[in-house]
């Protein structure tokens, strides 16, 4: 029998007793051979592909059109030959279904041959399209319950790779980056639509550049980094929480003495087992190409952050599924936990990821100014389109970072604000606000710093949208981004293109193109600011300047519904009017669902948890009364009432979170709107009573008796 009272006193001894596991040093390669050599990438493909097969496979990956059959003939047989070089037995393609996770089911190489003898059977057919049980997956109604099919189909612009066991050589898989369709052709993924914003704002630009007088400045590349932070704690604390091993968040807890307030966490030293465990990942991404540019401590105790180099959009979004399940993998074979919730622990800093997005052509960085900002005409037409796609579109984009999880962290002075504005730069402001108002005096402007209150900001020759949660995959933010900006490109081109004269000249066509720019401008400079986000000024000041704040995801959804953003995603291709529907009954779905779990969680941990240690504290301070009361002694009895009020405003409480559950469980609410609205109105504010009785039961009562680890212990022990 265990000889400790409770689950967080194993934890607590186990870990000042340093026994977590700790893999054995790995031997070391060279980097040059380590970089990649899971991929299937164009080194191999070279190498194994005659020139006429890889030219045809690079114009499918380019269109977007299926392979031929004789192409996906011949690559298959290649990577085949590759794959089973390497080991591996399965093979799965890895889609990214509509719950935000990664898909895969792993079907073995090999069947049997004429002779009852195996062979290896992967052929074009299984590179280029499967059929996994698609029925369990969520749909928004694209689909029933009853259609049990789905067609996945390879991605030609992402390269194989293989997913290998360290600990098991044995164990290899061949992973095929895969979209998601139904039969009838809707998308049930995040990465078709995905494909379709990326060919939409490729046109567009394309189309506007050969307007500016760049004919030649095709194909435009859209490049991503997505910045990923995260928590790190011991695994005993994970399992003796089970709010944290559930919900990924702590649903209680009593701040600890110290928290970040002294600042010392910021870029200080990485702990030796964290460093050893960050060493592992990044080992492992380099064989499967993703290279890590930069790590580092963040503000919270006990919270890091993974920074990739930048990459290709499609890439950097099937990256960022690899990142996310390397971190948790490995983090358990360390005895550590990495924890991706936006909001683990409440007082401190929750956890976000950054993308930053940036348009590349043939010859140029689009969103770089350059020595001479004024003078460069693209860079001027092409961040002013930024400008108007995100005054027009800023609830758009408010809803796509929208969660359960992000409401905890958006707005609360460590994360973007819940009002979505642009952040230029002094410098930038200034020719744009010349650009408007006709001037053609440059005025002297301060050095541009960054500002990390902004939700979308241009850093140098990108902007960074800041407004993600750490768990989010970044394939709907980009959809998002890639789509409201090719509108805008859109509408440019056509103003060019209604107001220039057919003999126009090159001077013509640029000072055209520059009142485009300032009429532009003053049209939308409302969504631009550079000041401090947090400020309760800024509220203020955003409802005068008309921008909205949307401070909670119930209310963020419904920016999916406006008719003139779905419009949009139609008239480029993107989504269909269902296809966007089915996103806004699953944002819906999944919110109730977090919440009713988490409600859940919080109602049996006040019973099985909170109460009994209350009681038992209660119990043992009304002993001691009487006690002091028998041997004549006025017994001190401030701290059994203190003790008492708590365990009953504890029950009530409890009582009203089984009142709210039950309801939710009920008849009374009718679809998934009035559901939303039940968890946000009478759930969230139900589990928030409960904790905040918990954390002053946890303040009050004797340590020996409190049966959760606590923050001080979580945070701060390594």
């Amino acid at each position: 029998m265990m000889p400790y009272r409770n689950l967080r006193q194993a934890a607590f001894a186990a870990v000042a007793a340093g026994s977590h596991p700790v893999p054995p040093p790995k031997p070391w390669d060279k980097i040059d051979r380590m970089f990649g050599i899971n991929v299937f990438g164009p080194e191999s493909m070279r190498q194994s592909l005659d020139s006429a097969t890889l030219t045809r496979l690079e114009q499918a990956a380019a269109s977007g059109e299926p392979l031929d059959p004789d192409t996906a003939e011949a690559v298959a047989a290649a990577l085949r030959d590759w794959a089973l070089e390497r080991g591996a037995t399965h093979y799965a393609h890895v889609f990214y279904p509509l719950n935000g996770q990664t898909a895969e089911k792993h079907e073995s190489i090999f069947a049997p041959g004429s002779d009852g003898r195996l062979i290896a059977a992967f052929n074009g057919r299984c590179l280029v399209s499967g059929e996994p049980d698609a029925s369990s997956f969520p749909s928004g109604g694209l689909r029933t319950t009853f259609e049990a099919r789905g067609i996945s189909a390879w991605d030609p612009r992402c390269p194989p790779y293989l997913v290998d066991n360290p600990d098991d050589p044995n164990n290899v898989v061949l992973a095929i980056p895969s979209t998601f369709c139904s039969v009838a052709g809707d998308s049930l993924d995040e990465k078709t639509p995905l494909a379709r914003s990326g060919r939409a704002l490729s046109r567009q630009a394309e189309r506007l550049l050969s307007l500016l007088g760049f004919p030649d400045e095709g194909p435009i590349t859209i490049k991503v980094g997505a910045e990923q932070e995260y928590f790190l704690i011991d695994r005993q604390f994970l399992h003796a929480r089970p709010d944290l091993a559930i919900c990924g968040r702590t649903l209680m807890g009593a701040r600890p003495p110290k928290g970040q307030e002294f600042e010392d966490q910021y870029f200080g030293a990485i702990p030796a087992r964290v460093q050893a465990y960050m060493l592992d990942c990044e080992r492992e991404l380099w064989r499967l190409g993703i290279a890590a540019q930069t790590r580092h401590n963040e503000v919270a105790p006990s919270q890091y952050e993974f920074v990739p180099y930048f990459e290709q959009d499609h890439l950097a979004s099937d990256h960022q599924h690899v990142v996310m399940q390397v971190l948790q993998r490995l983090a358990e074979q360390h005895g550590l936990a990495c924890l991706l919730h936006e909001k683990p622990f409440a007082g401190i800093n929750g956890s976000g990821k950054h993308i930053n997005w940036s348009l590349h052509s043939n010859s140029r960085d689009l969103f770089r100014g350059g020595a001479d900002p004024a003078g460069n005409l693209p860079f001027l037409v092409f961040v002013a389109c930024v400008v108007r796609a995100v005054h027009l579109h800023a609830p758009l984009l408010r809803a796509v970072v929208a969660s359960a999880g992000n409401d905890h962290r958006l707005g609360s002075h460590e994360a973007p604000p819940t009002i979505i504005s642009i952040f230029l730069g002094e410098k930038i402001e200034c020719l744009f606000e010349e650009l408007a108002s006709g001037s053609s005096s440059p005025q002297q402007t301060p050095y541009d710093d960054r500002n990390r209150t902004s939700p979308f900001a241009l850093t140098g020759s990108r902007f960074e949208f800041r407004a993600l949660g750490a768990p989010q995959a970044v394939s709907a933010p980009l959809t998002v981004l890639n789509t409201a900006f090719a509108e805008s490109l859109d509408w440019f081109a056509t103003r060019l293109e209604e107001a220039l004269p057919r003999d126009a000249t090159e001077a013509d066509r640029e000072l055209m193109a520059r009142g485009i720019v300032g009429e532009l401008y003053r049209e939308h400079a409302a969504v631009v600011f550079n000041g401090d986000g947090y400020a309760a000024a800024w509220r203020a000041e955003a409802r005068e300047r008309g921008l909205p704040e949307i401070t909670n995801s119930v209310d963020a959804f419904a920016a999916f519904e406006d008719p003139a953003q779905v419009e949009m995603f139609e008239r480029f291709g993107v989504m269909s009017a269902r296809e966007v529907q089915s996103r806004v009954e699953i944002h819906f779905d999944r919110y109730v669902k977090q919440i009713a779990t988490e409600a859940a969680v919080c109602l049996a941990m006040g019973e099985q948890q909170v109460l009994p240690a209350a009681y038992r504290h209660q119990g043992e301070l009304a002993q001691t009364a009487a006690a002091m009361k028998s041997i004549g002694l006025k017994p001190h009895i401030g701290q059994l009432n203190k003790a008492t009020t708590l365990v009953r405003g504890m029950e009530d409480a409890i009582e009203d979170l089984r009142s709210a559950i039950e309801k939710r469980n009920g008849d009374d609410l009718t679809d998934l709107r009035a559901e939303a609205l039940h968890a946000r109105d009478v759930m969230l504010p139900a589990m928030l009573a409960v904790r905040q009785t918990a954390d002053a039961i946890e303040a009050a009562v004797a340590d020996d008796l409190w049966p959760l680890p606590v923050y001080r212990e979580i945070l701060f022990l390594k």
